[in-house]
């Protein structure tokens, strides 16, 4: 039985890059962000911008499940998604829980907040996605394990060093060609495009200075002032990166 490794994220929480660090190993079936056709789609909890919906693609929850479960039996498969697309009906499916290994990623939310507004200033409460990463990771704690937790600020401290210690703590051997992006753009990139614009033409990932930390935390301060809600979704979802954040590998 081939094993399903699910990236749990945020948005703006720079998981696309993470996808593609994984696509570029090459040993691994990978599928981008497969359940929001469930949220967005089959649900309907609101219109996405930026989204051009595949008419092919499965959009139930079960659905969808289904298909990733089908893709595994030819090997080991990797997706990145978002916990508020599938809670809190995936902790009840014995039926995927046996095939997943969990992992999570998060992201400072002042820089994650500031970059999901500049791309749509009407994002929700629940979209922000922290405090559905929190229920989700506690929900799989209690339950018996303890998934992988990953800061994006440590992979772009160090990205080798920290996607070393990610595989290995997933049981992933290391791989050098994960670093060096050769490979096109992946094509189920294009149904998204318009959230991935640097990822898409970048050729690795970039280090994060002081500079551009102080920076991001003027931006937000700036934005805020025409965009409020920015200060209350901090508000909200702070304390729940604070619990994932003590629970991190690195």
């Amino acid at each position: 039985m081939n094993r399903i490794f699910a990236l749990w994220s945020h948005p703006r929480s720079m998981s696309t890059a993470m996808e593609r660090v994984m696509r570029e190993r090459g040993d691994l079936d990978c599928a981008h962000e497969p359940f929001m056709y469930d949220y967005y789609v089959h649900r309907g909890i609101r219109v996405m911008p930026h989204f051009d919906i595949r008419p092919d693609h499965p959009v139930s929850y079960a659905a969808i499940r289904d298909h990733l479960i089908a893709r595994s039996e030819s090997g080991p498969v990797f997706f990145k998604d978002m916990s508020y697309y599938v809670m809190p009906h995936i902790l009840d499916d014995a039926i995927f829980a046996g095939r997943l290994v969990n992992t999570f990623l998060i992201r400072d939310p002042v820089a994650s907040i500031t970059s999901y507004h500049k791309l749509d200033p009407e994002v929700t409460l629940d979209e922000i996605g922290l405090e559905a990463q929190w229920k989700h990771y506690s929900a799989l704690k209690a339950a018996g394990t303890k998934p992988v937790v990953i800061r994006a600020e440590a992979v772009r401290k160090d990205t080798r060093a920290a996607m070393a210690q990610y595989w290995k703590a997933v049981g992933l051997p290391f791989s050098e060609a994960a670093f060096d992006w050769q490979a096109e753009k992946p094509k189920d990139w294009d149904q998204v495009g318009g959230w991935h614009g640097d990822v898409s033409t970048s050729s690795g990932i970039r280090p994060l200075g002081d500079d551009e930390i102080r920076e991001t935390r003027e931006k937000f301060d700036r934005m805020a002032q025409t965009h409020p809600r920015m200060r209350e979704h901090l508000a909200h979802h702070q304390p729940f990166y604070d619990l994932l954040a003590a629970e991190a590998l690195l």
